[in-house]
């Protein structure tokens, strides 16, 4: 089995692409395949699973914009990817080492959703380099 789609809660659509495009996501797919209906996919850098933003589905109906919590995107190094989003003027908080060398950087997007980078040293080897 493979995630391959999360969906993020989010009051504008608008908004949140241009935030998610602005911190380094790639536009898959924007649709309106139907009148009130719109399908935004997103991927991170590096990433397989992609994030949707939406409105109009009915399956997603009940989800309060900002409800989307702790949500982790691993990085080979949290220092340099959260001096990229800084650059990229997302605002981010500082880096929270723990054990083992692991990292955190937590970030929200506009509607409040959380975010955290994470740094595992030992899968450094699973981020392709060059």
């Amino acid at each position: 089995m493979l995630l391959e789609l999360v969906p993020v809660p989010v009051a504008d659509v608008d908004r949140a692409k241009e935030f998610y495009v602005n911190a380094g996501f790639t536009v898959d797919v924007d649709v309106r395949p139907a009148d009130g209906v719109r399908i935004c996919q997103l991927t991170p850098p590096g990433s397989a699973c992609s994030i949707v933003l939406s409105t109009g589905l009915p399956a997603l109906a009940d989800q309060v914009p900002g409800s989307l919590r702790g949500l982790h995107l691993v990085v080979a190094d949290a220092a340099a990817a959260r001096d990229e989003l800084a650059r990229r003027g997302v605002p981010v908080g500082g880096i929270d080492e723990h054990d083992r060398g692991v990292r955190y950087v937590p970030f929200d997007d506009p509607d409040g959703n959380t975010w955290v980078l994470q740094e595992m040293p030992w899968r450094a080897g699973d981020f392709a380099t060059g």
